[in-house]
């Protein structure tokens, strides 16, 4: 993502009408105050303007670089109608990184009241930072070596400096937010072992960490991986020269840009559709053009080999209701060789903490059940994020995160 010089920012806002009924904050999921935000950057409050931004969405230093913005704040700038539309998102960026920097963050009071974060995710992040500023004493359970989730172990750092994560962990640590590394919460420490030992509540964000399969023949062989499996470290990995990319959406335009950033020469995206049909943003996909990748359209793989990926052409037919099926094409088989394959057809939940907790329900994908307010079918414990609604942008987790939030503050605070 190329990142605007402080003039190109400054004739941004120029540009930006400030709207009393701002399109862009409607289509914002979290209704991020887009003129305040522009009016303070104008009159030069960066810190005020970071301070707003991180109230509303502590998140936001993140957002501002990987929310889908083509369909939210961007694609629905008035502007935008006539003429380019404002980049809110790369000023938000600005504004948001600068203050993870320069705030100092301290616990106003002390609440006797202890919540559990599973995940220091999207989800757990946000509401680490909430309970936190309220006085909870919070514990973040995190079964890695870093925080972030996904937003560490699946976004490259191209496209995400880890500086940021660095950031919101010492202000974290201002709050006296403790993080507990490697600690995978399940098999040995049990979510009736939290409730059990001092904790008042425990929140569960825990994400979609299990690959989803293409039931194809070849997927076990050495050289078949997961894009969720090889986003955790790239670096690792002996692709080889030419690799091929299964899936079509932000996980696999990063997966096959990770490729290309690691070295493979030749990198080619397969998918049964067209480039409409994508999941993936406009600017991942422009992006991911830009830097070579290839692309194979309405191929469907139905093998994977020692020597590559066998696809059958497909085509997308109407049906007489108007709806569209996808058919393959009889004879159409051919061979695309590949050194590895990376499949990218999304996640679902791992099943550590519902395999190990008593009365936790999940429904038939294995998501956690809730109610509106993020209350599982066990007393005391919520949840939300990924592992809840399926793989979502970070700022729908944040939004559903603050909701939640409200609920364990109001069922802490009735104990």
């Amino acid at each position: 993502m190329h990142a605007l010089n402080i003039n190109q920012l400054h004739t941004e806002a120029n540009n930006c009408f400030l709207c009393k009924n701002p399109r862009c904050k409607q289509h914002c999921p979290i209704s991020t105050p887009v003129p305040e935000i522009m009016q303070l950057y104008k009159d030069e409050k960066i810190f005020e303007a970071g301070q707003m931004l991180f109230e509303n969405n502590p998140l936001s230093a993140i957002c501002g670089l990987i929310c889908p913005h083509e369909d939210q704040c961007l694609g629905n700038c008035i502007r935008g109608i006539k003429s380019e539309p404002v980049k809110f998102h790369a000023i938000e960026s600005f504004i948001s990184e600068q203050y993870l920097k320069d705030a100092s963050f301290t616990q106003e009071q002390i609440l006797d009241k202890r919540i559990a974060i599973v995940g220091s995710g999207p989800a757990g992040l946000t509401a680490a930072f909430i309970l936190a500023k309220k006085g909870y004493k919070v514990t973040i359970f995190e079964k890695n070596s870093k925080i972030g989730g996904v937003i560490q172990y699946g976004i490259p750092s191209f496209r995400l400096s880890r500086e940021i994560l660095e950031n919101m962990e010492k202000r974290l640590l201002e709050l006296n937010v403790k993080i507990k590394y490697n600690a995978l919460v399940g098999p040995v420490t049990t979510v009736d072992k939290l409730l059990e030992d001092s904790y008042d509540a425990v929140m569960i964000g825990t994400g979609v960490w299990n690959p989803k399969t293409l039931n194809i023949k070849g997927e076990t062989l050495g050289h078949v991986h997961y894009a969720i499996d090889y986003l955790q470290s790239p670096q690792s990995y002996h692709l080889g020269k030419r690799v091929i990319v299964i899936g079509a959406g932000n996980v696999a335009m990063d997966a096959s840009r990770s490729a290309k950033y690691y070295g493979a020469e030749d990198v080619t995206v397969v998918y049964r559709k067209g480039f409409e049909d994508m999941t993936a943003t406009k600017v991942e996909i422009a992006e991911a053009k830009e830097e070579g990748v290839q692309f194979e359209l309405y191929k469907a793989p139905i093998e994977i080999t020692e020597e590559g990926v066998i696809v059958i052409d497909t085509q997308k037919v109407q049906n007489e209701d108007g709806s569209f099926t996808m058919k393959t094409i009889k004879g159409s088989e051919k061979l695309i060789q590949a050194d590895s394959v990376i499949i990218a057809v999304s996640q679902s939940p791992k099943n550590n903490i519902v395999s190990n907790t008593t009365d936790l329900e999940t429904n038939k994908y294995g998501l956690l059940v809730i109610d509106e307010r993020g209350n599982t079918t066990k007393e005391g414990v919520f949840a939300c994020g990924d592992v809840v609604t399926g793989a979502k942008t970070v700022v729908e987790a944040v939004a559903k995160a603050k909701v939640v939030v409200n609920t364990i503050d109001a069922y802490c605070s009735s104990k």
